[in-house]
């Protein structure tokens, strides 16, 4: 399961930094707007203690994490929307990702110029939502004039549901707030709502980009961000840019652990990162173990067993007989599948298990 997560945001906020420090890419960095003009795309690990205990029971010929890319997409300016500075290109470049996270400058350094001369997480966090509303604005009303027609000739219920939703969408766009903050009646709207790739439906993380002092407890800036995000049901993160890319050029675990007691840190900012994607995703993961490999993989939470195994392999999911599931501190406890056998404490579950967090799966199909 491919996860993609882009970073947004106004010119010289530290997005690129921060995309350096998170994926295996290396974005330029400068000090002038669009420096980033094609987005740099990267591929880092998912961070999970537990794929290693396995490995250290199995040890298996191969260790594969799960991963997940992310874009550094070209900073946004005001008038986007209508296609000013890179906007065209952002905005399409942006739509093609699961989740945004959007990061503000939350820190004070006379040496970075900002693109409107002070300060302001907030006001920076609605340049950006207002130039992705204006956009999803044009694509609701366009919608509306396509759907009315549908649902008064027609009869059709699903256009009708359609409607009900675009015009729901229409207000809160008008409101200057973005489509997320529209509740959904049921999955049948789900699925409508996905299908139209609203940009400001999207999940959101907000990135706090802070000066190293405040990397632990956060400023007064973060204080006011979490105010006007409070109604959002978005993500925050507070993590400082500059001390990522130090812990990044940091070739010892140790050295990096004593860095990051010292800053009052229990774990590096990117770990958080990714593990805060997941969250924000409803993503879960269960694993996969044995002498020739120990993989993670990459599921919805409240997935089943059988699209679990489609993950794998679609035929596993096609011809679908059942699954053996050992939960993980079972594993760990019992030290081989065998043994996890012999204690009874292997299940063998049919097409309607809704696998959780941590399993270990073995799938039995017939194609």
């Amino acid at each position: 399961m491919s996860l993609k997560c882009g970073i947004v945001g106004l010119p010289n906020v530290g997005k690129s930094t921060l995309f350096n420090c998170v994926s295996s890419g290396k974005a330029q960095s400068a000090n002038f707007p669009f420096c980033t003009i094609e987005p740099n795309i990267g591929s880092t690990n998912v961070p999970d203690k537990r794929l290693e205990v396995l490995a250290d029971i199995c040890n298996p010929k191969r260790v594969i994490p799960a991963t997940v890319d992310i874009v550094d997409i070209a900073g946004l300016v005001k008038g986007a929307s209508k296609g000013e500075g890179l906007g065209n290109q952002f905005l399409a470049n942006i739509r093609e990702t699961d989740a945004i996270l959007h990061v503000l400058r939350c820190f004070d350094d006379g040496n970075i110029v900002h693109v409107d001369g002070s300060v302001d997480p907030v006001r920076d966090k609605e340049v950006v939502d207002t130039e992705l509303q204006i956009k999803d604005l044009e694509t609701v009303e366009s919608r509306i004039s396509k759907t009315e027609k549908q649902a008064k000739t027609g009869g059709d219920k699903e256009a009708k549901k359609l409607l009900d939703l675009l015009l729901r969408y229409k207000e809160a766009l008008l409101q200057g707030k973005s489509c997320r903050t529209v509740e959904l009646k049921d999955a049948e709207e789900e699925k409508l709502a996905k299908d139209l790739f609203l940009l400001t439906n999207k999940p959101v993380m907000y990135v706090c980009n802070v000066d190293d002092a405040s990397a632990a407890k956060g400023n007064a800036y973060v204080d006011a961000v979490r105010e006007a995000v409070k109604e959002e049901n978005a993500e925050i993160l507070v993590i400082s840019a500059r001390t990522e890319s130090e812990i990044a050029e940091m070739d010892s675990y140790e050295d990096r652990q004593m860095f990051l007691e010292e800053m009052g840190l229990e774990e590096s900012g990117v770990v958080r990162l990714i593990q805060s994607a997941y969250h924000l995703l409803n993503l879960q993961t269960f694993f996969t173990a044995g002498a020739d490999e120990c993989r993670a993989w990459t599921i919805n939470k409240g997935d089943k067993a059988p699209r679990a195994a489609g993950v794998i392999h679609t035929d596993f999911e096609k011809g679908f007989i059942r699954a053996e599931v050992i939960k993980y501190d079972d594993f760990v406890n019992y030290k081989s599948e065998a043994a996890v056998r012999a204690a009874g404490k292997l299940g063998t579950e049919g097409k309607e298990y809704v696998v959780q967090d941590g399993d270990i799966m073995h799938f039995l199909f017939n194609v």
